[in-house]
């Protein structure tokens, strides 16, 4: 019996001697720094705000999330280890918005997106500038994803001929929107962040998607043509 003892004695799992952190890695999951640099971080922008010159932009709120993030994890190894499950999530967000953005600047910048906005609008009458600036945006939205930035590109093109054509302005602005919004179906960024969560990839919904934009554009078109 001894013998038996002590073999399975051999074969139970030694215990992990936990090796003793650096002076890096203490500092890295030390509390006090990650909430000392979240708050240093976080004054800044209340001094902004009391000093009446903070502004409402981009890189206010990136930098607004990133200190409150540092500081509500307590430390920087803990806010890294939840980044980088967050990126997991959000990666295809990450990679591919930029190159829509490079994209949307080579189509503003080239001219691109005023040359079909324009072929769509030019010859147009009062009654079709609806239907035109529906379909014109829905083109435009499969490139430019961005709803401020399509506007911005074809806004002004549209309405102005709107105005010279007298057609209705509420209803062209209208189809704008609708447009933009209808094939986001068929490009569902919006739905990413939610897929991720469920395991699943934009295939798996795509189909749905196409229903979806099949019979919303059998409702709108019409609508914004006929509708008082």
């Amino acid at each position: 019996m001894p013998f038996f003892s002590s073999l399975l004695m051999g074969l139970e799992p030694k215990p992990v001697r936990q090796q003793p952190m650096s002076p890096a890695a203490r500092l890295e999951h030390a509390r006090w720094l990650g909430v000392l640099i979240g708050l240093f971080g976080l004054s800044y922008t209340a001094s902004q705000i009391v000093g009446g010159v903070f502004s409402l932009t981009l890189d206010t709120v990136n930098y607004v999330f990133l200190f409150l993030g540092l500081a509500l994890h307590g430390s920087a190894a803990a806010f890294l280890d939840a980044l980088k499950g967050a990126v997991k999530g959000v990666g295809g967000i990450l990679i591919q918005f930029p190159f829509y953005a490079g994209v949307m600047g080579m189509m503003v910048g080239s001219g691109l997106a005023a040359t079909l906005t324009d072929a769509f609008v030019s010859g147009a009458s009062a009654a079709m500038m609806p239907l035109l600036a529906f379909l014109s945006t829905a083109v435009v939205n499969l490139v430019v994803p961005s709803g401020g930035g399509q506007w911005a590109i074809q806004g002004p093109i549209i309405m102005a001929a709107a105005r010279s054509l007298r057609a209705d302005e509420a209803r062209v602005i209208m189809a704008v929107a609708w447009g933009d919004a209808w094939t986001n179906m068929i490009q569902p960024f919006w739905a990413l962040p939610a897929l991720a969560v469920a395991g699943l990839s934009a295939r798996d919904i795509m189909g749905f998607c196409v229903m979806i934009l099949l019979v919303s554009g059998a409702v709108l078109i019409p609508g914004l043509m006929f509708l008082p």
